[in-house]
């Protein structure tokens, strides 16, 4: 733009300055020699304006050339820009591994910032920040928090990631995803979430089932697959061994233990679970007090005393105060000693 005025004004300038000498100063022409060259004759108004149009070459060239720098310049800032909408965009998706090269001082320091934070939008403000690429991802942020399900296919985004992982809860509530899906092919999931779907799959499935994925077992899980035993629904036949089988699986201490049996007296047969814990306590010295908490939660006071007779005097101390209790006709909750 500014070019194309300077151009005008030069030709004008030019045009007159050449006018002038040849209309009021000479009409005669002259021959210039030019470094040994002989130049044609020409009239010397011609030869006033040459170096003119010289200056003018010289300052276009000048002009365009920083203009060129400008525009170089500019588009370093332009390219910064779109990569920073990209970096905003990987925060906003929470992506762990982001490394967005900048050419700019300015956007080197926002960018470094960026690429080191996660963006949790609010709603005030929405979706409409009016860049398309920025836009499209917040609503797709919202769709999933309203418990919809998206396609992230496109965004390469690990199984880790939070977005990830709360779309596949969305799939599996919305029954788009199966348990067995997830369980078969758990390497293209989250573990968190693998084991979430394990703890939710024991409520129902078969005990080979079960069994068959037992290596995602938790103790929420194997919480709820001992609530079944016996239960007047879903109730699930397993044996003792089966049960120590899966209690071994998990590094679980005396309180869990002992959580353990009082889940079990809901509905398990008394002898039933007072053998299972007589097997773990002979396996473990951690289920001991778990299996004394059971004889004492079934009034079991004879077994009860004669454990606690081959004892040291400062074992199980807690144990021996309850028991005392009793045969003296107190009558207090097991629960209040463990």
């Amino acid at each position: 733009m500014y070019i194309k005025r300077y151009t005008v004004a030069s030709f004008i300038l030019i045009a007159l300055v050449g006018w002038y000498v040849y209309a009021y100063i000479t009409h005669e022409t002259m021959s210039i020699d030019f470094f040994g060259l002989a130049l044609p004759s020409l009239p010397t108004a011609a030869w006033v304006i040459v170096p003119l149009v010289v200056f003018y070459i010289v300052t276009v060239m000048h002009m365009a050339f920083y203009a060129l720098l400008g525009s170089l310049r500019l588009r370093k800032y332009d390219k910064d820009y779109e990569k920073l909408i990209d970096a905003i965009s990987d925060a906003y998706l929470s992506k762990i591994d982001r490394n967005h090269q900048f050419k700019t001082p300015r956007y080197k320091l926002l960018g470094s910032i960026m690429d080191n934070t996660t963006l949790f939008p609010t709603k005030t403000l929405g979706v409409n920040t009016q860049n398309e690429k920025l836009d499209a991802i917040l609503r797709l942020i919202d769709k999933i928090k309203s418990g919809e399900v998206v396609d992230l296919k496109k965004y390469a985004l690990k199984p880790e990631n939070v977005l990830v992982i709360q779309n596949n809860r969305n799939r599996y509530k919305n029954d788009e995803l199966s348990a067995t899906v997830v369980l078969g092919d758990f390497k293209n999931y989250d573990s968190n979430f693998v084991n979430e779907v394990y703890a939710d799959f024991v409520k129902k499935a078969t005990l080979n089932l079960i069994e068959e994925h037992k290596s995602f077992l938790t103790k929420e899980a194997l919480f709820s697959i001992i609530s079944r035993v016996n239960a007047s629904e879903n109730t699930l036949e397993i044996s003792n061994a089966e049960i120590v089988s899966f209690i071994d699986i998990l590094d679980l201490n005396t309180q869990e233990l002992i959580e353990i049996s009082d889940i079990l007296s809901v509905n398990m047969i008394p002898e039933q679970r007072m053998k299972l814990f007589e097997t773990l306590s002979d396996k473990r010295e951690d289920a001991i007090e778990a299996y004394l908490y059971t004889l004492f939660d079934l009034e079991m006071l004879s077994p009860a005393r004669d454990f606690l007779y081959n004892t040291q005097d400062d074992e199980y101390q807690n144990f021996k105060a309850y028991l005392e209790l009793k045969e003296s006709g107190k009558n207090y909750n097991i629960k209040l000693f463990v």
